[in-house]
């Protein structure tokens, strides 16, 4: 068969009248699988039938299915697509199903969703998935992160008054004496040195991560936790989390913990910035040495004032506040245009950062550069 032919077989599905050709016995496997989620019911055209129906085994074992017959990428597309098309969260709270489920944050986002009525004979196998998530995603960003910040907290520890030769950091100081440079003896006089910090045991930065639970900000509250719990792991930095819906729920004890400080979200439901930026408030005790951010949506269901003006208050006060309306790689959010501008306009920035992305960013905030062109930069990045 030709495999152009093959190939528009399996996208179009019906019959072989459209390509003139049929398929073998795996391809036909695979065609089902395909019709069985992209199919339209039987109605319309009338060609692709099937459905996978409201039986839990039959799930599982199309989810197993797709896994012989796909790569993992394109397994996680097809099982967010079965969740959206097909309305089959109640059938995740089935451990037989869990178990046939290809691990991703999407998946995650949508347990997470249903913890509260999952019943207790499915939590096992669903802390099993997350946990298998949570610890790929920490083996991609703890190693990367801690370098990021741990790098911006030495660097952010420089001394003008180096005790030794071997604290003086000679690149800096050469670039900060450029103006003294004596073309007549080819070098370049030092009025002033750079030198290295001693590195503090103390408590250098506050962090505090403010994250909505609304349920479209699930695959941000997966990262945030994440993150959250490589943060936290730093003695250097003293690390809160708190997640908000029209409630606030300080999970600052579970950091140790991700898989736990998931399973303690309530995804869903209203959203009051404004009491969750208020509570935040309270656990910034040094303003000037503290990073602020709120990962939201920016959909205020509480006083759209009162927020803004907390805002303000806590960036006048020395506060670094950053604003991110999805920490993700699932492309361009949805979000509130009016508070985005509003915040933008009182010095803070406002835009979606990707997971690569994220430990740079706190290096940034650690080292309290401008976020604005590091934003600009970003952006211009995720855009080629």
């Amino acid at each position: 068969m030709d495999e152009r032919l093959r190939r528009w077989r399996l996208v179009l599905g019906g019959d072989a009248d459209g390509t003139g050709c049929s398929l073998a016995e795996t391809d036909a496997r695979m065609d089902g699988a395909l019709a069985a989620l992209y199919n339209d019911g039987g109605q319309g055209s009338g060609e692709r039938s099937g459905g996978l129906g409201a039986s839990a085994p039959r799930v599982a074992r199309w989810l197993g299915d797709i896994r012989s017959y796909f790569p993992s990428t394109v397994v996680q597309v097809m099982q967010k697509d079965a969740v959206e098309r097909l309305n089959l969260t109640r059938l995740l709270m089935e451990p037989e199903m869990l178990e046939a489920v290809e691990p991703d944050v999407h998946m995650v986002g949508t347990i997470l969703s249903l913890n509260r009525v999952m019943p207790d004979k499915a939590r096992e196998s669903a802390r099993t998935l997350v946990r298998k998530v949570v610890s790929e995603l920490e083996r991609k960003l703890v190693q990367k992160t801690k370098a990021a910040v741990t790098g911006a907290l030495d660097r952010s520890a420089r001394t003008h008054r180096p005790k030794r030769v071997a604290d003086i950091d000679w690149d800096r100081t050469i670039r900060v004496n450029l103006k003294n440079y004596l073309p007549e003896r080819n070098t370049v006089i030092p009025s002033r040195l750079v030198g290295y910090g001693r590195r503090q045991r103390a408590v250098q930065r506050e962090v505090v991560l403010c994250i909505d639970q609304s349920g479209s900000m699930a695959a941000s509250v997966v990262y945030s936790s994440v993150f959250g719990a490589v943060l936290a792991s730093m003695s250097s930095l003293r690390t809160s989390l708190v997640v908000f819906d029209t409630a606030v729920v300080d999970l600052t004890d579970q950091l140790h913990d991700p898989v736990e400080l998931l399973f303690g979200t309530q995804l869903g439901g209203g959203t009051d910035i404004n009491r969750a930026i208020a509570y935040s408030q309270g656990l910034i005790t040094r303003p000037t040495d503290s990073i602020f951010i709120l990962i939201s949506d920016l959909y205020e269901g509480g006083v759209r004032q009162e927020m803004l003006r907390r805002v303000a208050q806590m960036t006048a006060a020395g506060v670094q506040v950053i604003v991110l309306l999805a920490l993700s790689d699932e492309g361009a959010p949805f979000y509130d245009h009016d508070n985005a501008a509003a915040l933008a306009a009182m010095g803070v920035p406002a835009f979606a950062c990707t997971p690569d992305a994220f430990p740079d960013l706190m290096a940034a905030a650690i080292e309290r550069r401008d976020i604005g062109p590091w934003v600009e930069r970003h952006l211009e990045r995720s855009a080629t």
